[in-house]
């Protein structure tokens, strides 16, 4: 079963139910992926989310990706992606599977950018996350593509239009 840790800034007591948002979009994400299998297992798999701000991950960007500036979301692997399909064979009751974090001022003024709702663009942050948790990147074209692919898949189950269509720009 998928379990979320979420802990929320002040700038995020905004009335959203960030923990329901937080637990569809890592669901989503998890379907669209071959290790949709994993949330059904009998061990709590566990991914920590901190929503934040500017000022924190930029310190967590420059001391964990040695890159001095904000960015709108971290994640922090715990679980090497070689080694998550033997997690079906798990017995130690919980798994650790990452953190994820996300600064909320980078947030708003992207998707006020993309004229989108906040929510939906942070539930889209929220993927990407967790799409980085079980291995995915977009260092190479083709990885991009991919991911992107999984992400507009994961978002269209949620309901949130493609991201990536220029009607957001």
């Amino acid at each position: 079963m998928l379990q979320i840790e979420l802990s929320t800034g002040p700038e995020w007591q905004d009335g959203i139910d960030w923990q329901k948002r937080s637990e569809n979009a890592a669901n989503a994400a998890f379907s669209v992926s071959p290790f949709g299998p994993l949330t059904q297992k009998n061990f709590a798999l566990e991914i920590s989310i901190k929503l934040s701000n500017n000022a924190e991950v930029r310190q967590l960007n420059a001391a964990y990706r040695g890159k001095d500036k904000a960015t709108n979301v971290l994640s922090f692997p715990l679980v090497p992606h070689d080694l998550l399909s033997s997690l079906s064979n798990s017995d130690d009751g919980e798994v650790l599977l990452g953190d994820i974090i996300m600064a909320h001022e980078i947030c708003a003024h992207e998707a006020e950018e993309k004229c989108i709702a906040m929510e939906d663009h942070a539930s889209h942050l929220l993927v990407h996350g967790v799409l980085h948790l079980l291995g995915y990147d977009h260092e190479t074209e083709t990885d991009a593509l991919l991911m992107e692919a999984l992400e507009i898949k994961a978002l269209q189950n949620l309901g949130i239009a493609n991201p990536y269509t220029d009607q957001h720009i």
